[in-house]
């Protein structure tokens, strides 16, 4: 289908979102009305509303009971780091980001043994049923949450030692390398793959946006010797946040 042929919805979708970021409608400023729309474009009502709900799910606009439609504010998307950079301290770049001078952020966990379920399983190669231990992660910067972090390691490997609670203990907070190697268990290889997806409801609650909004999803495994001993889910907000790698060169 050439852009000619697109829809009208997609066409006048196109054409307001042309706006927004050209500034004509700058944030905070009440879209067209419906009734509106269909006049100045020579639309039906069922086209007009179709092309609202575009740009709704674009996050590009937001409605607000009993006042309209109006335009978002576009933050400026900042930088994550990933995988690649390994600080020196054992920090992870996250925390070795907020102790470099500037960084304004803080996080919190909570750790549950429970059975790792059949994704779970999969990923660290083991049964379903698994008792693993479970931790969670809020991380926030200036006070404001940014992201979410789900791991689980197989309490197989980490059973009844000093790293079974990730956050506690004598290296306690120090990462998944330095922890294990704490065991004797050395982690030579790290994956990540990254995907996007429609956030949750519960996860957009925390993050902060509107069903519909794009989270980007860091599923994340540890390796020693081929055999996983840790895998995370590392929940991003799209509009806000960009994952940067630092890849050293061998």
């Amino acid at each position: 289908m050439t852009f000619g042929e697109q829809p009208a919805y997609l066409r006048v979708a196109g054409d307001l979102r042309q706006k927004i970021v050209d500034g004509q409608l700058p944030p905070h400023t009440r879209l067209p009305s419906q009734a509106r729309i269909r006049q100045e474009y020579g639309v039906s009502d069922t086209v007009a509303l179709e092309a609202r709900k575009v740009l709704m799910a674009e996050g590009l606009v937001e409605g607000r009971s009993g006042s309209g439609t109006y335009v978002r504010e576009r933050p400026v998307p900042r930088r994550i780091s990933r995988s690649g950079y390994r600080p020196t301290g054992g920090a992870t770049p996250f925390r070795q980001e907020q102790a470099d001078g500037e960084g304004r952020g803080t996080w919190e966990s909570s750790s549950e043994q429970s059975e790792a379920s059949v994704a779970v399983a999969e990923r660290l190669d083991i049964e379903p049923g698994e008792r693993v231990m479970c931790t969670r992660y809020l991380y926030r910067e200036g006070g404001e949450a940014m992201m979410l972090s789900t791991s689980w390691e197989p309490l197989a490997v980490t059973g009844r030692t000093p790293v079974m609670l990730p956050e506690e203990g004598p290296v306690g907070g120090m990462g998944v390398v330095e922890r294990m190697r704490a065991i004797d268990v050395i982690v030579d290889n790290v994956t990540e793959e990254v995907g996007a997806r429609p956030g949750l409801a519960e996860e957009l609650l925390v993050l902060g946006g509107v069903p519909g909004h794009v989270v980007l999803v860091v599923q994340r495994t540890f390796y020693a010797s081929g055999r996983p001993v840790e895998t995370a889910d590392v929940v991003i907000p799209a509009d806000r946040y960009r994952v940067a790698y630092h890849l050293p060169v061998k």
